[in-house]
């Protein structure tokens, strides 16, 4: 079967001269100007999408106040996430507890998880703030250490502790066999629902707390909780990317659209010459 090939239109008009009328030089004016405005938008959301803003990044290792990195009453802002921060306050006796399982350098253990109340200047006085003091390999050891802590009298003692910062983590569900109430994941929020009182504000983040001098006693027994600084922020928005090139394509089109419908003004001529060629031939020869 052989395919049917597309007619060659000759003489006049030309596909170039068709173009050059003045109504669709005037389209062709209209189809750039259409182009120009989408080619203005897709350079709008490149520039968006490239973040150049220094204010932006933040060394997240320089040791900060915890009042400069997040207040209470408010979300962990994104410059404040992952922050090396210090606090001074105390931990209040018998509000400790166990949060399991938690991995530490790959291996699964347990926190345990105290209730910090801070002090000024560094942070917002009489706050509350959930710390995550230290892992135990499972959840005896962590019970034996934190029977020592809430046993010694200077666990209570006003110290300035540091760490990271760390926003919440989301709620977990936990096994068909474990205890509905065992705590898996650091919501300061959940966690204000079983403290001994809270009178004060409650950070919505929680302190993954460093060894330090302020530390020193509390990890006897216990392994630092792994502290790993944040990735650094997305300096391209991809989404913005695509718009970008959305934007050039459609500012392609425009012209496209334009020549599409010049060449199809300029087909239909010929269509009708050819049309009208046929009609008077069949005139001159007419059949029986």
């Amino acid at each position: 079967m052989s395919q049917q090939r597309k007619p060659e239109y000759l003489g006049d008009p030309t596909l170039a001269r068709v173009m050059r009328r003045p109504q669709w030089i005037l389209a062709l004016a209209l189809a750039l100007l259409v182009a120009a405005v989408f080619a203005w938008l897709g350079q709008w959301q490149m520039s968006n999408a490239i973040r150049t803003d220094a204010e932006q990044v933040v060394d997240t290792e320089i040791v900060r106040p915890l009042a400069e990195a997040s207040t209470t009453g408010k979300g962990v802002p994104e410059l404040g996430g992952g922050a090396i921060v210090e606090a001074r306050g105390a931990f209040v006796a018998g509000d400790s507890t166990i949060l399991s399982p938690r991995q530490n350098g790959g291996v699964a253990g347990a926190w345990i998880v105290g209730h910090f109340v801070t002090e000024a200047p560094e942070a917002e006085a009489g706050s509350h703030l959930a710390v995550g003091i230290g892992w135990a390999p499972d959840e005896a050891a962590a019970q034996r250490v934190l029977n020592e802590l809430e046993a010694d009298p200077a666990f209570t003692e006003s110290r300035l502790l540091e760490g990271r910062y760390m926003p919440p983590e989301g709620p977990k569900i936990p096994d068909h066999d474990a205890d509905p109430q065992q705590l898996q994941s650091m919501m300061p929020a959940r966690l204000a629902d079983v403290w001994s009182y809270v009178d004060a504000p409650v950070y919505a983040g929680f302190l993954v707390m460093h060894d330090g001098p302020g530390a020193a006693p509390l990890l006897d027994g216990l392994d630092p909780i792994d502290s790993v600084a944040p990735l650094p922020p997305e300096t391209v928005n991809w989404l913005n990317v695509f718009y970008a090139i959305e934007w050039v394509v459609f500012a392609g089109f425009a012209v496209f659209f334009w020549f599409r419908l010049t060449r199809d003004a300029w087909e239909k001529e010929h269509e009708l010459q050819l049309l009208e060629a046929g009609e008077s031939a069949a005139g001159e020869n007419p059949t029986a």
